[in-house]
Formats: structure tokens, C-alpha cells, sequence
């Protein structure tokens, strides 16, 4: 697992916590082969999250791109467990919806910006439920430019990953 930079840690963390301006550092509680947990406070609340970067990237022209990852965040102070979201790399095209499939099990995310997101709490539950028992994940999007990239994505260790922020953002 990668070490983030402190750049890329503010970037992400505006993007997975709404309000990241009034909240603390994250703080790594934990990496599991190919997935790391984090936790912060928001407002004197937990937020946990797991992330992981692809294993490959796949394009069919090269594709300028910022780091790639997955993330599953808990916010217990907003009873949301298990939400669903990728930062891509680049802006996505306008209105384009994201592929996600774990093994044989397909999804659509929304997009918005370079960022997508499950639409519903039930698509959410379902992704991180193939996720735990799956062995890959992809995600097929299109650039703002219309270049279409697919990462895959390692699911080893997200399991403990995720019992981690359970524990944590209880």
C-alpha cells in the first residue's frame, strides 16, 4: 500500500468528508494487503474509511490522470454506513454514469466532477457485500474528454479493512 502525500490526503478528504475544513487530520488505523483504514473527527464525530488504489489501469489512449482510488466511508454521526465512491483521476463527462462490477456483479455510480458515487443506500449495501466475499473490482468510466479507463482494483484485505472502521465508527 502506498504512503499518501499530504496533497493528495486534502484533496480526498474534502471529497469524502463535506465539511473537511473543521475536521482533524485522518489517521491510518490500519493496512490489510491491498486496503488501508483511516479515522478523523468532523465536528467532534468518527469517520472511518477504507481505500485502495487500482492494480491496473486500462485505456485506450493514454489519459493524463491525478491518483486513482476506492473508498468506503463511515459516518455514524450521519447514520451512513458502507458509502460507496471512487475518485477517478479527471472529470468525468457530464451526465456519464460509472460501471462498477465485483466479479460477475454489475453497478452504475453516478459522477460528479472527478468523484462517483452509489445513488442509493441499497446499491451501496449490495457493492460492499460482493466486495467482501469478491475477488476483483473494476470500474469502467468516461473523461470529460470521452476516453473510457477501466481500473481494477485488488480486493484482498478489505474485509479486515472494513471490520476496522466498523469497529472504529461505531
Amino acid at each position: 500500500m502506498k504512503i499518501l502525500d499530504l496533497s493528495f490526503l486534502m484533496v480526498g478528504f474534502a471529497l469524502v468528508a463535506a465539511s473537511a475544513a473543521r475536521a482533524e487530520e485522518p489517521v491510518s488505523i490500519g493496512a490489510f494487503e491491498d486496503w488501508e483504514s483511516f479515522t478523523y473527527q468532523d465536528q467532534g464525530k468518527p469517520v472511518c474509511y477504507v481505500y485502495s488504489t487500482p492494480k491496473k489501469s486500462d485505456t485506450a489512449k493514454k489519459v493524463k490522470r491525478d491518483p486513482v482510488y476506492f473508498l468506503v466511508s463511515n459516518y455514524p454521526g450521519r447514520k451512513v454506513k458502507g458509502q460507496v465512491s471512487t475518485i477517478i483521476g479527471y472529470p468525468f463527462k457530464e451526465s456519464s454514469m460509472v460501471t462498477v462490477k465485483v466479479d460477475d456483479a454489475s453497478f452504475e455510480l453516478y459522477t460528479n466532477g472527478d468523484a462517483a458515487w452509489a445513488a442509493a443506500p441499497e446499491t451501496e449495501a449490495a457493492i460492499v457485500k460482493a466486495m467482501k466475499t469478491g475477488k476483483a473490482l473494476t470500474v469502467t468510466g468516461t473523461s470529460w474528454k470521452g476516453n473510457e479507463t477501466t481500473d481494477t482494483y485488488s480486493l484482498a484485505g478489505l474485509s479486515k479493512a472494513m471490520e476496522k472502521i466498523d469497529q472504529a465508527c461505531k
